[in-house]
């Protein structure tokens, strides 16, 4: 049977202008990998929005998987932009094969 081990997926949606600032504080938090996932349109509390190069609001998704203390980690140094700058973080467990990587 293959061993799984249980790490958390983490989820940050944020500006495209502002991805460096998320991935500057993931790799600070110890986290080793990132993927980042253009997105093209949503809606939330403030209506509906689309991608938008002309006004620099366009969004991304920056994903990545960590062990549960890293995660907090960044979790924290990302709260207070979570309200300043409009981020919305999410985190879930998750099980992944090779633990060892996350």
């Amino acid at each position: 049977m293959i061993e799984t081990v249980t790490r958390k997926r983490i989820e940050i949606l944020t500006d495209k202008a502002l991805q460096r600032k998320v991935t500057d504080a993931v790799e600070n938090a110890g986290i080793t990998g990132w993927t980042i996932v253009p997105v093209t349109s949503g809606k939330g509390r403030e209506g509906h929005w689309r991608e938008e190069s002309v006004m620099g609001t366009d969004k991304v998704f920056v994903l990545t998987i960590a062990a549960e203390d890293k995660a907090m980690v960044l979790a924290e140094a990302l709260a207070p932009m979570l309200t300043n700058l409009g981020f919305i973080l999410t985190m879930w467990d998750v099980q992944v094969i090779r633990g060892e990587r996350f």
